[in-house]
């Protein structure tokens, strides 16, 4: 009995021992809480940097929480299923510190790729609206032009403008050209009118004054017109630049500058503009050759004329011209010189003087005292005359070089006009003058050029019909003269008598 009473007693003291080695303490076990709460994982885009290597080239180790003596002391609790879930706390270690990193820098990264694509969305969205206004307009506009009636002025005029028609124009040229000059407001307004009026066909290449912002008939009806024909100029064979009086008449012989300055009126009354004769005649007397349009093979000759005002002469050709009367005199003239010199060139003139020995600027001059002194029909024998003399270095003695520089002219010369030394008289003077004396025909420049074959070297009209007879003696040009004088073709109205 008391044996088993001891027993008894032993095993509760067995019990009493075991219960308190593992016996639970709360607040022991709190401190396992933050070991033992299970953390949320996160996964980021990209994957998380790797812990930066040790000095020694090793990944530093995560250092483990230390645990007192106490802690380590209190029993462990047995695993198993919690009763109720225990919030997780932030953890402190530096694993945890770095996942907290990563996922910051992956958030901000998200936002930021988020806010480029709605920057990119709005970009596009302008782009693409602007496009869609634009193909808006551009179909309005076709749809106006196509189903609608072309667009027009009203009226009214405003100031006269010059426009230009090109040789072999069409009509959509010259309907852009009037456009270009604000004179309709569109080209299919002009197109419309233009078809309507049969005398379109007959509109020449040329320079026309028409009122800006007109309607497109009353712009037709103006270019068609012979009024508004500007700038267009017509130089007679042998005129001269400067004006002349005829001795007989008494009536003023216009020169080139005259009625380039005439042509270029545009308008009328008292809006009417004009370039004056002098203007032309100081422009004509520039140093600036280039700037008046001198081509090459002539710049030496006009450098050497004793008279600026006179250095120009020959070099607008005898023709039918066009220019710009709303350009500077400058301008105009270049214009004219430039054309010119394209005209003499045709000829061949550049690769003459094989036979007469002369420069084509010589050339040119003596083709002027062809055209002064000859008709057509007698031009290859007076060259022909020109280049006998010349050759054997005889004075030309022609009475066109001493009436070139008389203010008031007349076939025959007297015997002190043909005294005067000048750089022009050939009684005076031999070989060429410096200048020519007169624009010369182009049938005069190719007749300088390729004169007829004889041994002449004397030549007068003999009759007021025009009749010239043509010798190499002396003697007989001296009887042809006494015959021009007994038909009156030598007399002069001057006092002291003929030659």
């Amino acid at each position: 009995m008391t044996d088993r009473w001891t027993q008894a007693e032993e095993r509760f003291r067995q019990r009493e021992v075991e219960s308190r080695r593992y016996k639970r303490d709360d607040a022991a076990w709190a401190a396992y809480e933050d070991d033992t709460t299970v953390i949320p994982r996160y996964t980021d885009e990209e994957p998380p940097e790797p812990p930066a290597p040790t000095r020694g080239g090793q990944r530093a180790r995560r250092a483990a929480p230390e645990r007192d003596d106490e802690e380590l002391a209190q029993p462990r609790r047995p695993r198993g299923r919690r009763s109720e879930p225990r919030a997780a706390e932030p953890r402190s270690n530096s694993r945890g510190g770095s996942r907290r990193r990563g996922t910051r820098v992956a958030s901000r990264k998200a936002a930021e790729r988020k806010r480029r694509r709605r920057n990119l969305w709005a970009i596009a969205s302008v782009f693409v609206l602007l496009f869609v206004v634009a193909a808006g307009f551009a179909g309005y506009k076709w749809v106006k032009s196509a189903f609608g009636p072309a667009e027009d002025y009203a009226g009214p005029a405003g100031p006269l403008v010059v426009v230009q028609v090109q040789p072999g124009d069409t009509s959509n040229q010259i309907a852009n050209a009037m456009v270009a000059k604000g004179v309709v407001a569109s080209s299919a307004a002009f197109i419309e009118a233009a078809v309507r009026n049969s005398n379109m066909n007959a509109v020449q290449p040329g320079y026309y004054a028409i009122p800006s912002h007109v309607p497109a008939i009353q712009a037709v009806t103006a270019l068609v017109g012979k009024e508004s024909r500007v700038g267009n100029l017509v130089v007679s064979e042998g005129r001269l630049l400067h004006d002349q009086n005829d001795m007989s008449t008494s009536g003023r012989y216009d020169g080139i500058y005259r009625k380039i300055a005439e042509a270029s009126c545009i308008g009328i009354g008292a809006n009417q503009k004009c370039v004056t004769y002098e203007q032309l005649d100081a422009a004509g007397a520039s140093l600036d050759l280039s700037a008046l349009g001198v081509p090459a093979w002539a710049a030496q000759g006009v450098k050497d004329c004793p008279d600026r005002t006179r250095q120009l002469e020959g070099l607008i050709a005898a023709g039918t011209w066009d220019f710009d009367p709303s350009a500077t005199p400058e301008q105009i003239i270049r214009q004219l010189v430039t054309a010119s010199a394209k005209s003499y060139e045709s000829t061949g003139l550049l690769q003459s003087g094989a036979d007469t020995k002369l420069t084509p600027y010589q050339a040119l001059v003596a083709a002027s005292l062809v055209e002064r002194e000859a008709k057509p029909q007698d031009m290859g024998k007076v060259a022909r005359v020109i280049v006998n003399r010349l050759q054997i270095d005889q004075m030309l003695q022609f009475d066109s070089t001493v009436n070139y520089l008389l203010d008031r002219t007349e076939v025959a010369t007297t015997d002190a006009d043909r005294a005067q030394k000048t750089a022009w008289n050939t009684y005076a003077m031999r070989g060429l003058p410096k200048t020519p004396i007169a624009a010369p025909s182009l049938n005069a420049l190719r007749a300088m050029e390729n004169p007829d074959v004889g041994p002449w070297l004397y030549f007068v009209t003999v009759d007021k019909q025009g009749t010239t007879v043509f010798t190499d003696d002396y003697q007989e040009h001296l009887r042809l003269i006494a015959r021009a004088q007994r038909s009156g073709i030598l007399d002069s109205s001057r006092d002291n008598g003929g030659r």
